[in-house]
């Protein structure tokens, strides 16, 4: 059996909460199933301890994929049950080992989960360190405290919505209705839009198997003012993708789409992750819904070259 398929095993396994940017299935719809590897760490008692995949889009280039906050090395839960120096030292080995099996590389970069804390042995081989934040908030159970944690101007956004708008918001809204939003998003900014292919798959794979959904906010004349794609896995649920039509996103249907899909994911989910950003507006937007700031390391190594960039962009 390959570490792939060993992999797949493991990911299928739902008391291991693997996070969703390094399941399978996600970096089958991300990277697609041959672009990616894993590699393993198995325990003296021959049980998988730690696995670290591997998105590589050019020969020698080690990445992140589209739409993936964050990779790194998943750790078995089971080694918490160490005391916390030989937990300390026991996934520092872990981590030498896996920067010794890293395919030849002249560029790595991965952002790793916010539960990573330590990553000095990849500094004592190297690599380089920044840090990112994202924005979760721990606990969806108590819809009060949710409500509690707007800040005013989300308030006065999903107010306006719903008061001088009139909007409601629906969840199911058709895959190619979203898209044609997501890229006047992008229109709109002047900016050239984000692998659709890539998010047309995601949304295709999530809806079909009930992990993700489309929440719209419309208007009395049917019109969709604003929409959100939330996945949910394992027990969190993750903001993928937005979109405002840009002559009615002054109506607070974005706010409003947001929150009511963050209510309704509590029923799948116990946190949300806003996935993060580092752009001051979007962090800006994000940060007012309550969440708690939450960092993470981006971890990194040698340069892409403008070959390197040009390959991976055709493909």
């Amino acid at each position: 059996m390959t570490a792939k398929e060993q992999y797949r095993l493991l990911c299928n396994n739902k008391k291991l909460s693997i996070p969703l940017y390094v399941s399978a299935w996600w970096l089958d719809c991300v990277c697609g199933a041959e672009t990616w590897e894993v590699l393993l760490y198995v325990g003296k008692n021959n049980e998988i301890e730690a696995a670290m995949p591997l998105y590589m889009p050019e020969n020698k280039v080690i990445m992140m994929p589209p739409f993936t906050q964050t990779m790194g090395i998943w750790f078995h839960p089971a080694l918490e049950n160490k005391k916390y120096a030989s937990l300390l030292y026991h996934k520092q080995m872990i981590c030498e080992y896996f920067i010794r099996q890293l395919p030849k590389h002249r560029y790595f970069q991965q952002n790793f989960h916010h539960s990573f804390s330590d990553w000095l042995p990849f500094y004592w081989k190297g690599f380089r360190q920044t840090t990112r934040y994202t924005y979760l908030i721990p606990d969806l159970s108590n819809q009060e405290r949710l409500e509690d944690n707007l800040c005013e101007n989300i308030r006065r956004n999903i107010h306006k919505a719903q008061c001088k708008y009139a909007l409601t918001v629906r969840p199911r809204v058709p895959s190619d209705v979203f898209m044609a939003l997501y890229r006047q998003t992008y229109q709109r900014q002047g900016k050239k839009v984000y692998y659709p292919a890539v998010l047309e798959q995601i949304i295709e794979m999530a809806t079909d198997s009930r992990k993700g959904n489309i929440w719209g906010a419309y208007d009395a004349n049917g019109r969709l003012h604003a929409a959100v794609f939330i996945v949910w896995h394992n027990a969190c649920a993750y903001y993928i993708a937005g979109g405002s039509d840009p002559d009615l996103r002054k109506s607070g249907g974005h706010a409003l789409a947001l929150r009511t899909a963050i209510c309704d994911v509590s029923q799948f989910a116990q946190t949300f992750d806003f996935e993060g950003s580092m752009a001051q507006n979007i962090e800006h937007f994000f940060r007012e819904f309550g969440g708690i700031q939450t960092p993470y390391h981006a971890i990194s190594q040698g340069k892409l070259t403008l070959i390197d960039k040009f390959f991976i962009h055709l493909k």
